[in-house]
């Protein structure tokens, strides 16, 4: 026999099952897969790929203070300048970290209105370089990824004078 008291507690336990059971045909509606915490789908960055298309000093810097100096010396490095070509996609061609064939990489933006430049996929993904800075002739960029981070530190790109 059961009491009064247990009985509120079995019909609570019944409702719960059967509330429980109906959650999974609710959640095979067509609702968008949760997004990891911090990373935000792909969104058009406010930088376009033509914008950066172009020859390029390249030089990094660790130090913000050695920004001026840095600057510099990648203006001096136009005479063999790093080329950022436009993709067939619509995106630019760069290296990622560590890899020696350059390929084609999208601008990316977020909901914070940070840029990216990186493949496909979530941003900031891992393979992604913030854009830091760019006033249409110098580029600062930073990679996410903590380790190429430190590696390659802020890469300063100036852009280099058209050939004459």
């Amino acid at each position: 026999m059961i009491g009064s008291g247990n009985a509120h507690k079995i019909a609570n336990l019944a409702i719960a099952s059967a509330l429980t059971m109906s959650l999974p045909s609710l959640s095979s509606s067509s609702s968008p897969e949760p997004i990891e915490p911090g990373v935000a789908p792909e969104m058009p960055a406010s930088i376009r790929a033509d914008e950066i298309v172009g020859r390029w000093g390249l030089a990094s810097f660790q130090n913000p203070n050695d920004r001026a100096r840095t600057e510099a010396a990648a203006r001096g490095q136009c005479k063999q300048p790093y080329v950022i070509g436009a993709g067939t996609s619509g995106g630019v061609v760069m290296h990622l970290a560590d890899q020696a064939t350059p390929q084609e990489l999208r601008l990316k933006g977020s909901p914070g209105g940070k840029n990216y430049i990186g493949p496909a996929g979530p941003t900031p993904g891992e393979q992604d370089r913030e854009i830091v800075s760019f006033d249409g002739r110098v580029l600062i960029t930073r990679f996410v990824d903590k380790d190429a981070a430190v590696r390659y530190g802020n890469m300063v790109y100036v852009r280099c004078a058209p050939r004459a």
